[in-house]
């Protein structure tokens, strides 16, 4: 399947609707589930694999090498489109793994809610599966909130953090971001790009409308991570788009509550062309991940 720039945008759009949030019901960190008796199971176009993680088959691919650096997609997406245009360069450099969360992409869907705890649980158990000891992390989006949550469920796996566009409370968003999350149909976002990506890469096409559906049950709940990120002490770096959806004012919150965290601001951006803006991204983010990790 050829996916071109304008899939992309409608891509990062889907993206702004399914991000940041969970429920009290699963703050306290529980210890992943892992299986390494057999090497994990090759995908059958030979890109990447598949690891027994929390009961799903978390897909993943490892590109270059060096220090580890995971990758956390958008909402709706994937690895390879969220990190189509950042990819290459820091693959360079780094050990990068990318991950297909919960439902998306190549990983199906299995008898639980979407919660960014759990979905930070799986991280966090794909990083020991891996043997990468601490790795690096960015996460864009739905993928940002599930870094600031492993970072805050499980410090000792994560050296430095890169949260791109992804508010800690459900008031750092925009109200027109609020109302595009209340709004989630499945229906309504047939044939579109978005779910041809699906169709083309799910194990499960027919998972669609689940997806869709507790995606939408996860985002109109409130939720607040104040006193959680308050404690997280691993060195992050924020970024924002120009014209973002999560507020500036939240983001500068953030970064008090981090420590005095940088933000960094992606000029003539908005949230849905971002992240195909390397030119903008890697000048920030490069420098900042390849610091050495000191305790705050």
């Amino acid at each position: 399947m050829k996916i071109t720039k304008p899939f992309y945008a409608m891509a990062a759009v889907a993206a702004l609707l399914i991000t940041g949030c969970g429920t009290e019901e699963s703050q306290t960190a529980s210890s992943p589930t892992t299986s390494a008796a057999a090497p994990d199971r090759a995908s059958a176009d030979g890109k990447g694999f598949y690891a027994p993680i929390n009961g799903l088959q978390l897909y993943y691919e490892v590109h270059g090498a060096g220090r580890p650096l995971v990758l956390l997609h958008g909402g709706l997406g994937t690895a390879d489109t969220t990190f189509v245009a950042l990819l290459p360069e820091l693959a360079k450099t780094r050990k990068v793994i990318t991950v297909d969360l919960q439902a998306h992409g190549h990983t199906g869907d299995i008898d639980r809610p979407l919660r960014f705890e759990l979905m930070a649980d799986d991280i966090s158990g794909l990083i020991t599966h891996l043997g990468l000891g601490k790795a690096d992390v960015l996460g864009y989006s739905l993928g940002g909130g599930v870094a600031l949550q492993l970072a805050g469920r499980h410090p000792e796996l994560v050296g430095r953090q890169v949260v791109i566009s992804a508010p800690f409370r459900s008031d750092g968003w925009t109200p027109e971001g609020q109302a595009g999350m209340a709004a989630l149909n499945p229906d309504t976002m047939l044939e579109t790009p978005i779910h041809a990506l699906y169709t083309a890469t799910a194990p499960n096409p027919a998972n669609w409308s689940a997806l869709v559906t507790k995606t939408r049950q996860l985002l109109t709940e409130s939720y607040d991570w104040t006193a959680q990120v308050a404690a997280i002490r691993v060195p992050t770096l924020l970024v924002l788009a120009e014209s973002d959806v999560v507020r500036p004012q939240h983001a500068e919150e953030l970064g008090a509550l981090l420590g005095g965290a940088r933000i960094a601001v992606a000029p003539g951006t908005t949230h849905y062309d971002m992240m195909y803006r390397a030119d903008l991204l890697l000048p920030a983010i490069t420098p900042f991940l390849e610091q050495a990790t000191t305790p705050k």
